[in-house]
């Protein structure tokens, strides 16, 4: 999915179709747990989601936050403008997310958060080191990175997963791709202390199903 030459009516299905597997595999809930701890008793907080994709990860945070009379201000960049024009398509504007196309380096303003999902085991290993570095900076309050575990299960039954919700061929075979490019909880530690975080500052836990989160707070929200 990350051909430059994929047309955009194939690179839109299969945003869509990833969408439906994160729902299916509660990808989202890495996140949301993550803001609970974070937020204390805050009532407020800015977000930037690095690689959004379809935006189903933001639309789930504006809802959940909206749920709970929180204001969030939630902007999300990607690198291909394919997806910011879908995930505006499929955004309700009482939702009020920021969709930008670029790098996430090149943002001119700092949030209390920068999170990425699902992003992470596409990295080389110095474009991680200087993502990690760049979220240790820049973020005010903490930042996450969920990402998938390398795990033979997953391996081998994701396929049997996709063909039964039916998704693209595309999202199949990266899906058993992306799950062996990803790491396992003991390969996190040496990634923070390259890119010169002590590895425990930071939490790493693994969520179900066959989800790492590595979560790193500052300080908490609280009034």
């Amino acid at each position: 999915m990350d051909a430059p030459d994929l047309d955009a009516l194939t690179y839109g299905n299969v945003l869509r179709d990833l969408a439906l597997v994160n729902r299916w595999t509660f990808t989202a809930h890495s996140t949301t747990a993550f803001l609970i701890r974070a937020l204390g008793n805050g009532r407020s907080f800015s977000l930037l989601d690095v690689g959004f994709g379809y935006g189903d990860l933001l639309r789930t945070i504006a809802r959940w936050a909206a749920r709970r009379n929180i204001i969030a201000k939630l902007v999300g960049v990607d690198l291909n403008p394919a997806s910011e024009e879908l995930a505006r398509a499929a955004t309700p504007a009482n939702l009020n997310v920021d969709y930008r196309t670029g790098n996430y380096a090149d943002q001119p303003e700092r949030f209390d958060f920068i999170v990425s999902s699902q992003v992470a085991h596409h990295m080389r290993d110095d474009q991680l080191t200087r993502f990690v570095q760049y979220m240790e900076n820049n973020a005010r309050s903490g930042w996450l990175i969920c990402d998938l575990h390398r795990h033979a299960f997953a391996y081998y039954g994701f396929p049997l997963l996709a063909r039964v919700m039916g998704v693209h061929r595309i999202v199949r075979e990266d899906g058993q791709l992306s799950i062996a490019r990803s790491m396992r909880p003991e390969e996190w530690p040496p990634v923070l202390a390259n890119a010169g975080i002590n590895p425990e500052a930071a939490r790493i836990i693994r969520r179900a199903p066959f989800r790492i989160a590595i979560e790193r707070l500052f300080q908490d929200m609280a009034p």
